[in-house]
């Protein structure tokens, strides 16, 4: 996800590994329901097989509850349980991971507000430093080399590793904790002092393109993300279009993404999914421009509710969708309370669009595939779409 404190994608000479909001991967509600669905590495629809989730659900809590009557880990029993399971999707977190995810719903993060990248011989860069952040104030620069973090060496170190030593993750580190960070710009090696800060993570951005088209860039679905959606279609130029960007945007609140399609939909369906065996949907708001045309831009990064926006928007034919084969994440996970204070995240059911596809392992082809230049030519589609709008 391009935004402070984050991996970033493959780019040139350098590699990036995507880290989602504050974990591995994304976690996202539906408003309905409190159900949630994470973002993580792609896999066949096959390997995804909730059997008996409730059973499983059971023996993850007393797994975890006889763990910690033995004096162990709840945690690590949980997640012992959880991968005899064969639920690849399921996820066990300590109360400190939870309650820095909870502070990324808010579209909030605690960090020193840069982006980093890993390059081809294992090195970790700077990539981007946020104006007025933390490290901006510290005179970091695009281009440093980071070289530790708190003493920990970060050669050859995997991206999200090092966003989460950045960020402090789970170990209780706030706003106003410094982190000492070696770095290095040409022949010069210093360490650096930075404390870290609540930062906005920035997953709406606005832009009025040459031709009077807006661009609006979604990059996850934190809380507010879908009403400031609407609001940047409400703004738009009479008679003018939108290209919605939703690459790399890897999942957030379900119930944000039902509101961001809502900007172009007068109510009607946007999903479907099934609970343990209770089918159940999500309807878009009443209201929205339902004239303005509209291009998707979508990639293999494009996730989960992003996904679901994607799907509802093609399936209803009211986007033209560019790029290349989304990720394919469409299963829904359920939180339990564990006896240490743990929170179990098991798969209870899967998602589907409003033509009945199942997303999980197969993605969204776009119906203009460019894996080139794909913002050209979907502003080149777009522009088409105006001409005989």
């Amino acid at each position: 996800m391009p935004g402070p404190e984050f991996g970033i994608r493959p780019r040139g000479l350098c590699r990036g590994a995507a880290l989602t909001l504050v974990f591995a991967g994304a976690l996202a509600t539906v408003s309905t329901t409190g159900s949630w669905v994470y973002d993580d590495e792609p896999q066949p629809a096959s390997a995804v097989r909730p059997a008996a989730p409730q059973a499983t659900r059971d023996a993850v809590a007393r797994a975890a509850a006889e763990a910690v009557a033995d004096g162990k880990s709840g945690k690590q029993a949980a997640e012992e349980a959880v991968s005899r399971s064969g639920d690849r999707w399921g996820a066990v977190y300590d109360p400190a991971e939870y309650k820095d995810f909870e502070k990324s719903l808010d579209g909030e993060y605690t960090g020193v507000g840069l982006v980093a990248k890993r390059c081809a011989d294992g090195s970790v860069q700077v990539e981007r430093v946020r104006p007025g952040g933390p490290a901006a104030k510290a005179g970091l620069r695009r281009g440093d080399a980071l070289r530790s973090i708190d003493g920990r060496d970060v050669d050859r170190r995997p991206v999200t590793e090092v966003v989460s030593l950045l960020r402090g993750d789970g170990s209780g580190a706030g706003a106003g904790t410094p982190v000492r960070i070696e770095l290095q710009r040409g022949q010069k090696v210093w360490t650096q002092e930075v404390r870290r800060a609540n930062l906005p993570t920035d997953a709406v951005t606005v832009e009025q393109l040459a031709d009077g088209a807006v661009l609006i860039r979604v990059t996850s679905f934190p809380r507010g993300s879908g009403e400031r959606v609407r609001e940047a279609v409400r703004r738009a130029p009479a008679g003018k279009g939108v290209l919605l960007d939703l690459r790399g945007n890897e999942g957030g609140l379900v119930d944000e993404a039902v509101t961001a399609a809502s900007a172009f939909l007068d109510g009607g369906l946007v999903a479907t999914y099934d609970d343990r065996g209770s089918q159940r949907a999500l309807h878009a708001e009443r209201g929205g421009d339902t004239r303005r045309p509209v291009v998707a831009l979508v990639d293999g990064g494009t996730m989960s509710a992003a996904e679901l926006v994607t799907g509802a928007l093609q399936d209803r034919g009211r986007a033209l969708t560019v790029g290349s084969r989304t990720f394919g994440k469409g299963s829904v996970q359920k939180p339990s309370r564990l006896a240490d204070g743990s929170v179990a995240e098991l798969t209870v059911g899967h998602y589907r669009t409003p033509a009945g596809h199942n997303l999980d392992g197969r993605g969204i082809t776009p119906d203009l595939v460019a894996t080139e230049r794909a913002q050209e030519r979907a502003q080149t589609v777009l522009s088409g779409l105006q001409g005989g709008s």
